[in-house]
């Protein structure tokens, strides 16, 4: 008898909470997942491609794991007598997995409180990232001298 026989309940909830870790599109694992592999793809490729593998690799062995676990032989006996959830457990559920649903299908709830900081973020990134690429205006280093590459962002937009 497999394991999840007794338990269809549990083994829904744990199949949908398992497939938002997988990053499956419209669960909140996929949009985490999505926004990652995006801005690691602009910055290096390389590095995009190890992380969506080490995705399929973790997603491969979550399935695994899953199938072994509530379609596999029970091999302790005090587990054949295990009760599904309860009302309670079910209740208490529900509102995570609407959560993740949410989540998943709509993330601009969650995304756009954190417009201003992020866009003030990547405003002090370009500007660090320009002075890096051109830290002595224009100038050849041995004229301007290497002391005013570290000038942070916040003393650059100093009137």
């Amino acid at each position: 008898m497999a394991a999840c026989g007794g338990m269809p309940i549990f083994a829904v909830f744990f199949l949908v909470v398992m497939f938002s870790s997988i990053g499956l599109p419209g669960l909140n694992g996929f949009v985490g997942e999505f926004l990652i592999l995006l801005g690691t793809f602009e910055y290096q490729r390389s590095f995009a491609v190890f992380a969506a593998s080490g995705i399929i690799l973790g997603a491969v062995y979550m399935l695994w794991m899953y199938q072994r676990v509530m379609y596999g032989e029970i091999t302790h006996e005090e587990n054949r007598h295990l009760s599904d959830l309860a009302p309670r457990e079910i209740a208490l559920l529900v509102p995570v997995v609407l959560m993740i649903v949410w989540i998943g299908v709509y993330p601009y709830t969650f995304l756009r409180p954190m417009d201003a900081s992020t866009a003030h973020l990547l405003e002090q990134m370009q500007v660090q990232k320009t002075m890096v690429a051109q830290p002595c205006g224009g100038m050849r280093q041995a004229e301007c001298g290497m002391q005013n590459v570290t000038i942070s962002a916040r003393e650059e937009r100093r009137p």
